[in-house]
């Protein structure tokens, strides 16, 4: 048997690509339905030249999209055009780690910004920079990419963020072979109008990237208010610090974030979207 890799799944047929690089198209073994399980792009696994044979032990999974082993979600986020959102990156941040996946921030579009609006950007975005890595792009300049490419390069990275972000553009940049028309993304990716949405893994800087058609929504669904605020590495720094255990940050007195954020060493925005995107948990409707 050999080893290899899923990079792609279309119709119960899997791709599955071994340590020489070919190519092959594989069905499971019909003791993965016995003992249900079901392989998932990105996992690495021992096959033969007629079926995958068993699946080597996962670091991590997501449900949607159905991937596995992932280094990185790649959250891009656009100065302008779209308009940049606190509130869109902290529900992807939140989702992410709740999938329990280190995230990268990426704004692009700089050069669309005044210098003032981009110091103060800047300023704001310093506050993630303690929990989690940020980059800054400007694609006609071709600035910010080379620092992208040393983090991510021979990772798995799955795509994520604003639509009209400039995910094209970034991932040219970052690896020219892509050769990508702006745009073209999702359609290469298995997202465009005319194509069967699938998760595929495409070769990037000695790994793989992946597009998330399972981020669309951006839903919570199976969250619990209570335990939200663990999914907030910030807030998770100072969880002794409260008065009460399972503070949940929110009315409770004695709490250390309102603390800290009334001290000014909480970003403001930060913790009005922690309150926002709370009660949407709290009020939301149990799934039977």
């Amino acid at each position: 048997m050999e080893q290899g890799k899923i990079i792609k799944l279309t119709g119960g047929l899997y791709t599955v690509i071994g340590n020489d690089q070919i190519r092959h198209e594989l069905r499971p073994i019909g003791l993965f339905r016995y003992e249900h399980q079901k392989p998932k792009v990105g996992d690495d696994v021992l096959f033969d030249i007629e079926s995958i044979q068993k699946l080597l032990p996962r670091k991590n999974e997501m449900l949607r999209p159905a991937i596995a082993n992932v280094d990185y979600i790649m959250v891009v986020c656009s100065c302008k055009e779209p308009d940049f959102s606190f509130l869109l990156l902290d529900r992807f941040l939140a989702l992410i780690a709740f999938a329990g996946i280190s995230p990268i921030i990426v704004v692009t579009k700089t050069d669309l910004m005044t210098a003032a609006e981009l110091t103060n950007l800047k300023d704001k975005l310093s506050y993630y920079e303690t929990f989690y890595p940020v980059f800054y792009t400007n694609s006609p300049q071709l600035s910010g990419f080379e620092a992208i490419k040393q983090q991510i390069t021979g990772k798995i990275i799955v795509l994520s963020g604003q639509t009209g972000a400039g995910k094209s553009s970034m991932l040219n940049a970052i690896d020219p072979a892509l050769r990508l028309q702006t745009d073209e993304i999702s359609k290469a990716l298995g997202r465009g109008k005319h194509t069967t949405r699938h998760v595929e893994l495409i070769h990037m800087c000695g790994g793989w990237i992946a597009d998330t058609p399972g981020f669309s929504k951006l839903e919570f669904t199976g969250f619990d208010a209570k335990t939200f605020n663990t999914l907030y590495p910030d807030f998770v720094l100072h969880r002794n610090e409260c008065r009460f255990n399972g503070c949940t940050h929110t009315n409770e007195p004695g709490c250390q974030i309102k603390a800290l954020l009334k001290a000014g060493k909480i970003l403001p925005e930060r913790y009005e979207n922690y309150l926002r995107l709370y009660e949407e948990i709290k009020n939301q409707k149990p799934i039977y």
